[in-house]
């Protein structure tokens, strides 16, 4: 049983202790302090996009917009009972969108905008004024534990208005379902998961259930958007929609969309409606943000920088460039607003207090021999609710024991939770409930989970280990904090192993530093946040949807199955025979029968996957893969990487020479040489754009506010040390002409070869230097750390080897040619069913992106 708003249950043994000790430990807190209050600057910054539709900016006036009018009884009543002076202007341009049109809506602002409500006023006003005869609105969110606090929100907003709020996915009870199925009605919130659960196993009941349906409201449409899991949503409300004989609209809720009209035409796809996004202009609003960078261990380890190394790096220890403790960014409205953003550049307000500001804040003191990174975090979050974020679990789990251990050194209670997705729910929810508890002052140890915007209470500040993969991932952590009148606020910590005293360059720069640096300043400068990728290859979802289809169907012959999975909008580029070669090898593999009469049921084989409540998802378990050499088992890892790349396990570092996925083994070969950043040690997408951005950070001699003094000084450092190397400056080639990469020798016959790429892009490149390159040019001993550089050695020239590039990324490149020949490279759920050529080719079309290489050797 788990844990909701009024009651826990199921917890582990240490958040359960955290429960009963909560009063006890509120006690033992440190003394309130009181705080520093420095006076910050001010500064201008551009948010928001094109016209206003009903010409409001910010705050609306009701009266002046007579929004407020259109409105049910009920949902003014709402209004006034929360003395809500005014609409903002996103809830104004909602309710015009969505009262006066009859599209799809996709809804962006700022975190915390008011966008839930911006969406469900004019719903409910429209289901109010003509009920429907069945269920009148689906909301799909990505989170139980998200749905969970809209559906208490949403039942308090509702309640007068006699529209009954439904909630459905697995930790709900079964009285409140088969209610749901005698009475269908009102507003039904549900995981995609749930909803494919629903489509199997109650097929037959969709149309009483959603026969007048009229909304569909996707929340966290960015979360959504990121592999299998958005495009499956969409098949859902596509099949749904079908079954029913309806054609709701879709309305979209997000706060960090990066190409509103590339997200827009995703979220309208297959609907039959346009899609609007209504651009309005927001409030000004403040940032706080802080970077600070730390060596995990070694004599520069908990180093400051002093008034020389910084004078010698060309900062400085007093005046309006220096920096020591937390920069606000402010946001404010301009008097007139670019028709794109990028045209207006955001400025920064800087604080310039003395070192005692921040020291001040310091609430504990870590042990002497923490490391010099978490004992920044420990000694800054106590008496403070705040969240850690880490970009893996496995580096999450590592940040919580430490930090507990150091609350066990100190005799001090635990005050670190975590929260993340291997966890079980009742955890999961344990650490909520704490949270959400205002005298707590709790911190918890996070991935993804927790970016979302489930209700935790009032969080004064966030951490971010190292840099996030995304911009659109910095703002959603940052922006959940800083609610309920205060700023948001982020501290940004770089932890690094310092480089070895004969390293040569590459491993010397300070890669995690320089990549938050250009996620900031991305968004500040052009407001830039990454777009959704159209042009991926769903053969792993077409596997799925193609079972629960004839699963939930039953027979089908093989025309009406390829018409009814063919036309989702999310296998728009699957060909007629690549959906042929995939049904004749379900039909090899008995995942799929034929029938006596032709037709096409699920096999004895695919009844052991359909059958399985692990089936109605598309995102991939954390199922791990056993590593041996030989008889000897070295240890488990998550995602391995093909044959022929390096592993380093257990100390050593070894070349995979085969993958089995069927028993997760990988079995490897020891081999000589440093420990490698083998592929797929980079959960996500890295854009081009960043690692852009990464070069100019290098290049450039500006200060940015938010640095603090390791952060400043080591970069100024760095800038020393590229410009010395030239790895900032393209190269040239035989012909005269610069390329736009960096190809730096590193003495002798080693080079290192700094594309500036995207994770995809820098991924083709790669296996066109290893696998398309002529032999003669000798190259060898290939290291990669993604995406940042290649080392190698070769025999030949800078001029030679980027003459060979070049003609190699000329020429006409088939991608299934960047394959090793014995690759099958597993990412998705369902591609182990899959037939062998489907793989490689969804991973030589969706992934390697030859485009973007050959623009970047060519360019």
């Amino acid at each position: 049983m788990g844990v909701n708003r009024h009651g826990a249950a199921g917890r582990g043994a240490g958040q359960r202790r955290l429960l009963r000790e909560k009063d006890t430990h509120t006690q033992q807190r440190a003394p309130t302090r009181q705080r520093m209050a420095p006076t910050w600057g001010s500064g201008i910054a551009i948010l928001g996009t094109g016209v206003p539709i009903l010409g409001v900016t910010g705050e609306a006036s009701m009266a002046d917009t007579g929004v407020f009018e259109r409105l049910a009884p009920f949902v003014q009543d709402f209004i006034y009972e929360h003395d809500w002076e005014s609409l903002r202007a996103i809830q104004v341009a909602a309710a015009d969108a969505i009262l006066n049109t009859e599209d799809n809506v996709l809804l962006t602002s700022s975190t915390a905008s008011g966008k839930t409500e911006a969406a469900f006023f004019p719903i409910l006003t429209q289901l109010w004024e003509d009920p429907p005869a069945t269920v009148g609105c689906v909301y799909v969110g990505p989170l139980k534990a998200l749905i969970n606090d809209q559906f208490y929100r949403l039942t308090d907003l509702c309640e007068e208005g006699g529209i009954p709020v439904w909630h459905w996915h697995g930790d709900v009870s079964a009285s409140h379902k088969a209610r749901l199925m005698k009475h269908p009605s009102g507003i039904l919130q549900i995981t995609p998961e749930s909803l494919e659960a629903m489509l199997l196993h109650r097929h037959a009941a969709i149309p009483k259930l959603f026969g007048d349906l009229r909304f569909v409201v996707i929340d966290e449409v960015h979360s959504l958007l990121r592999g299998d899991r958005g495009a499956q949503t969409l098949c859902l409300i596509e099949r749904l929609s079908r079954l029913a004989q309806v054609r709701p609209r879709r309305i979209g809720l997000s706060a960090t969309i990066g190409d509103p009209e590339a997200t827009a035409r995703i979220l309208g796809a297959g609907s039959g409606r346009d899609t609007v996004v209504p651009r309005v202009r927001e409030q000004g609003q403040t940032w706080r943000i802080s970077m600070e960078h730390f060596y995990s261990h070694g004599p520069q380890a908990a180093k400051r920088a002093t008034g020389e190394e910084l004078a010698r790096a060309g900062g400085t220890t007093g005046g309006s460039l220096h920096v020591d403790a937390l920069v606000e960014h402010v946001e404010e409205e301009p008097s007139g607003l670019p028709e794109r953003a990028g045209e207006g550049t955001a400025a920064l307000a800087t604080a310039t207090p003395d070192d005692a500001a921040l020291e001040a804040d310091a609430s504990d003191t870590a042990p002497e021999e923490a490391d010099p990174g978490l004992a920044y975090v420990f000694e800054h979050t106590r008496g403070h609710t705040c969240l850690v974020f880490s970009n893996s679990r496995e580096e999450c789990e590592e940040v919580t024991s430490t930090l507990r251990a150091y609350c066990e050194r100190r005799g001090e209670p635990n005050r670190f939770l975590i929260h993340h997705g291997n966890l079980s729910s009742s955890l999961r929810e344990t650490a909520e409930e704490l949270m959400r508890d205002p005298e707590s002052e709790l911190t918890t140890c996070t991935t993804a989970t927790l970016e979302l915007g489930i209700d935790i209470g009032r969080l004064e500040r966030a951490f971010q280990m190292d840099a996030p993969f995304t911009v659109s991932a910095f703002l959603q952590r940052m922006g959940r904090t800083g609610r309920r009148g205060q700023p948001p606020e982020i501290w940004f910590v770089m932890r690094e192993d310092p480089p070895e005293p004969r390293a040569l360059l590459p491993e010397t720069i300070l890669w995690k530093l320089l990549q938050g640096i250009a996620l900031v300043q991305l968004y500040l400068e052009e407001r830039w946040v990454e777009p959704p990728r159209e042009d991926r290859r769903h053969y792993s979802l077409l596997y799925h949807q193609t079972m629960a289809t004839l699963a939930s169907s039953g027979e089908l012959t093989p025309a009406a199955l390829a018409a009814r999975v063919l036309s989702l909008s999310p296998f728009a580029n699957v060909s007629q025979d690549d959906y042929r070669t995939l049904l004749r090898h379900l039909i090899d593999t008995e995942q799929i029968e034929r029938t006596e009469t032709g037709g096409l049921i699920v096999g004895l084989v695919g009844e052991r996957v359909t059958n399985d409540f692990r089936f109605y998802g598309v995102f991939v378990e954390s199922e791990e893969y056993t590593v041996r050499a030989d008889s000897q088992e070295l240890g488990t890892v998550v995602q391995p990487p093909p044959p022929g790349e390096k592993l380093a396990i257990a100390g050593s570092v070894w070349i995979v020479e085969e993958v089995d996925h069927r028993k997760r083994l990988v079995y490897v070969t020891e081999v000589k040489g440093r420990v490698p950043a083998y592929f797929g040690e980079c959960p996500g997408d890295i854009n081009t754009r960043i690692l852009e951005r990464m070069r100019q950070v290098l290049a450039e001699q500006r200060d940015y506010p938010y640095l603090r003094d390791n952060a400043r000084a080591r970069l100024a450092a760095a800038r020393h040390e590229a410009a010395a190397a030239g790895i900032t400056e393209g190269a040239r080639r035989s012909g005269g002409g610069q390329s736009q990469m960096s190809l730096v020798n590193l003495g002798g016959d080693t080079w290192a070869l700094f594309p500036w790429l995207g994770t995809y892009a820098f991924l083709a490149l790669e296996r066109v230097i290893k696998l398309r390159m002529p032999t003669s040019l000798g190259i060898k001993g290939v290291d990669v750390s993604r995406p940042y550089y290649i080392q190698f050695r070769m025999a030949v020239s800078a001029e030679e080897f980027l003459d060979a590039l070049s003609e190699a990324l000329a020429a006409e490149i088939d991608p299934l040619s960047l394959l090793y020949p014995k690759e099958l490279p597993i990412f998705d759920k369902y591609d182990e069913f899959l037939p062998p050529e489907l793989v490689r080719k969804g991973f030589a079309e969706g992934v390697l992106d030859v485009a973007g290489a050959r623009a970047r050797v060519l360019g």
